[in-house]
């Protein structure tokens, strides 16, 4: 059985526990994992998103993590991740860590960058800049357990979508390349469970993403005449189901636009998500 429920704090590891928030979706799957890192001195990573009037989440965070949250860290400013941060703030007096300021994220306290180390009385949390889903996205390193905070880089239970021009393909996939010299124990996602075999999820989201890019590149020489993302989603995602092709057209063009950097694909306009494409 899950223990993926709302509200409930549940230890990952001797030094992390996590709490889901109440925001289950199509982007989010089950919601977003906030975790709170160490005992005496305790980081929160992902405070999660606005929901208004619902303080359940928070109150659940607070009580878990009470006067000893002395830090928040944000993997990257989507309005599932950090638009939290501010009541948290305001709450706690923590001080709040990311790699820069944003409509979701206006009080950053200190912007961190890749190899940035947080020091907390039991714990060293490493940031690493994973630029591909967001140019401003943070994973953070829990040393010594290697454990990963992996924000929206890695996910378990489906695959990241990729939305240019802030989505990136070519860098996503270099990201992930980068995983592989972490020697990483687990990975903490920031949706779905603890994923305890890092090097396979890797190898798949990789696999996954290579084997799509064929698929576009066979389709697009396949094509008669320039054709529009809308239309190459139809052909390229016919393993998905047809009312998540508008999530799906987001990540097709970051491939196409990754195969053009790769002089194979052309287009009139690759800033212009209508449109047409052709190989060169």
């Amino acid at each position: 059985m899950s223990e993926l429920v709302p509200g409930v704090p549940r230890a990952i590891s001797p030094m992390v526990r996590r709490i889901l928030a109440p925001n289950p979706g199509v982007f989010t799957g089950p919601g977003t994992n906030t975790y709170l890192v160490g005992i005496d001195e305790v980081v929160v990573v992902d405070p999660g998103p606005d929901l208004a009037d619902d303080t359940s989440h928070l109150d659940a965070v607070v009580a878990c993590g009470g006067d000893r949250i002395r830090w928040i860290v944000c993997t990257h400013t989507h309005p599932d991740h950090s638009p939290a941060t501010a009541a948290l703030k305001e709450r706690t007096g923590a001080e709040v860590l990311a790699f820069r300021t944003d409509d979701n994220l206006p009080a950053v306290d200190t912007e961190i960058g890749d190899g940035y180390v947080l020091e907390g009385t039991e714990f060293r949390l490493r940031a690493l800049h994973t630029p591909g889903h967001a140019s401003n996205h943070l994973c953070f390193l829990l040393e010594g357990e290697q454990l990963l905070f992996s924000g929206d880089h890695i996910m378990n239970g489906s695959t990241v979508v990729i939305r240019p021009p802030d989505g990136d393909m070519t860098v996503y996939l270099d990201q992930l390349e980068r995983l592989r010299d972490l020697r990483l124990r687990n990975i903490a996602p920031g949706h779905g469970e603890v994923i305890d075999d890092p090097a396979a999820k890797v190898d798949e989201y990789v696999t996954h993403r290579l084997a799509r890019e064929a698929k576009v590149l066979a389709h697009l020489r396949a094509a008669d005449a320039p054709v529009t993302v809308k239309a190459l989603t139809v052909t390229v995602y016919d393993d998905v189901a047809e009312e998540k092709h508008w999530i799906a057209e987001s990540s097709l063009w970051a491939h196409l636009r990754k195969l053009r950097a790769d002089g194979v694909a052309q287009s009139d306009d690759p800033d212009d998500p209508e449109s047409t494409w052709s190989v060169t």
